[in-house]
């Protein structure tokens, strides 16, 4: 490879090249917006051959897979959207007791703004709930060098590495520089395979060294390239900027910086660098996007009304930062380039033309009219867009997996009709174990498990049930007889909805998989 060579990247794209070139052996992941093309550029890599990479039936057992493959010695990415934080997080918090042995690191793609996600959660706080060092990339050539660094960090420290990325970043491309490639690890189990027994004399141990490694990593802070302190000669100002908001604050000073400004990439928060900044400059600005993570513990001991942030109303409290309204939290103008249309109509999502899930909106549709109260408790997909006109199908959409269990305390508490509709995906995900809750219980529920045969909402990735689930829910205890396959099309229309009533009326938990291809990846072959 050419060092002198440059790639136009996308942030995702940026990470995934930049773990390649750390040496990393495996990457491990659950698709989920805006961190899905990390692992397809990884899996598509000429240069990443021999790379394990795999998606995972949920973020929890890509966590898990990722410390198996750390106990031998080796590197591996785990990449996951921020809610799939949530679901990873009893592996995530525990290694970070354990310990590693190859390099982990943890990628947190967040989605202030919430363009295809149920909350705005900042992944930080994860970082800081676990004690461990945090990345948080404020360009695309940073993100790829940070691979190379965190995997090395990871190492030293023998902990796992949790970096932050927002959508913006995931999303943009830059010009990155490309650094010299790394040789995988050889393999080489642990020294110490004690720690990574979590019995409670292990844990306690173990703890009290993450304890006593604190104050080295806020060194760390201090000390690292990725964290600075600009000098201005304005000092009525001072600038906190984590993040992409670095470059957002630099974007709105083409001609330099005037005010004093911390950049912060690396957390644990460089406390000597904030509080010379407190100390030289009037007021503190703080900017950073998604929740008030640095502003909150600077307000813990500081006097509010010299901060102004996302607390006090000087930037949004929600949303995603951007150019703009960084600019009028510095006090300049926004030049306003379109004047607001009355011609232009908003054009909400929809499922696709042709799409299964249509046909089985329109089905079930029809038949629960005939039902007092029916309730139908949908998940996270594509299908989730049945809540929108012209279907209107939906009641609920919580987090995955949870159609399944709701309509299972519905029906425990009494409720009928009770109906829950997963995706493919989705029931692999974390569905499996409500069902399995709900035969056990003997619940009376029907389940229309949408089967497309594919990750459709991500972009067409495998799923990890195709042409298994009705040996799934017959092994999880639903009786043959009622697990029921149709083929969604209109002219099955007659036989569907007979089989949803027969369903809906059964003493106990059925399962119905309208099973078609999804419309999207019909159509991948035919443009190959």
């Amino acid at each position: 490879m050419n060092l002198e060579e440059k790639l136009l990247l996308l942030g995702d794209e940026a990470i995934a090249l930049g773990a390649i070139h750390a040496g990393i052996s495996g990457v491990y992941a659950y698709p989920g917006t805006p961190s899905t093309e990390i692992t397809e550029y990884i899996q598509h890599s000429k240069e990443a051959t021999s790379v394990y990479s795999d998606w995972c039936v949920n973020e929890k057992t890509a966590m898990e897979a990722a410390l198996g493959m750390s106990y031998i010695g080796k590197r591996a990415l785990v990449c996951m959207k921020h809610v799939g934080m949530n679901v990873a997080a009893d592996a995530f918090m525990n290694s970070a007791i354990s310990g590693i042995n190859g390099g982990v690191v943890v990628l947190a793609a967040d989605d202030p703004s919430m363009h295809s996600s149920q909350n705005e959660q900042d992944s930080r706080f994860y970082g800081k709930f676990a004690l461990i060092p945090m990345l948080e990339p404020s360009s695309q050539q940073e993100a790829y060098d940070m691979m190379s660094y965190a995997f090395d960090l990871s190492e030293s420290l023998r902990t796992p590495i949790l970096l932050r990325i927002t959508t913006r970043m995931a999303h943009s491309r830059a010009v990155v520089r490309l650094a010299a490639v790394r040789p995988q690890n050889e393999m080489k189990p642990t020294d110490d395979p004690r720690r990574w027994v979590l019995l409670p004399m292990t844990a306690r141990r173990r703890y009290n060294e993450v304890i006593e490694q604190q104050p080295k990593l806020v060194q760390l802070s201090e000390e690292t390239s990725f964290n600075h302190y600009h000098e201005g000669g304005d000092r009525s100002l001072g600038i906190i900027a984590s993040g992409i908001a670095w470059n957002y604050l630099n974007e709105n000073y083409p001609d330099g910086l005037p005010y004093s400004a911390v950049k912060i990439s690396q957390y644990p928060l460089p406390k000597q660098m904030l509080s010379r900044l407190m100390q030289e400059c009037e007021r503190v600005l703080v900017l950073e996007d998604g929740q008030p993570f640095i502003e909150e513990q600077l307000r813990g001991v500081l006097d509010d009304k010299n901060i102004d942030g996302r607390l006090n109303g000087k930037l949004p409290r929600v949303g995603e930062l951007n150019p703009d309204n960084v600019k009028l939290a510095l006090g300049l103008k926004i030049a306003q380039v379109f004047e607001k249309s009355e011609v232009i109509v908003p054009r909400p999502p929809a499922m696709c033309a042709g799409c299964g899930h249509r046909d089985v909106y329109i089905a079930l549709n029809k038949v629960i009219k005939e039902y007092d109260n029916a309730k139908v408790f949908s998940d996270i997909g594509c299908y989730t867009l049945g809540a929108l006109p012209p279907f209107n199908a939906i009641d609920t959409c919580i987090d995955m997996g949870a159609s399944i269990t709701m309509a299972k305390g519905a029906a425990d508490g009494g409720h009928h009709p009770a109906i829950a509709v997963i995706g493919d995906s989705t029931f692999t995900h974390s569905g499996m174990t409500g069902l399995l809750d709900a035969v056990n219980s003997k619940s009376k529920m029907t389940l229309i498990l949408s089967d497309n045969l594919t990750t459709a909402m991500t972009g067409g990735q495998d799923s990890a049930g195709t042409n298994r689930f009705e040996a799934i829910c017959e092994g999880l205890g639903v009786e043959p007889n009622h697990v029921r396959v149709v083929i969604p099309l209109p002219k099955n229309m007659e036989e569907i909805e007979a089989i949803l009533r027969e369903e809906i009326d059964y003493n106990g938990v059925s399962v119905i998989i309208p099973r078609r291809e999804c419309i999207q990846t019909v159509k991948r072959p035919k443009k190959q």
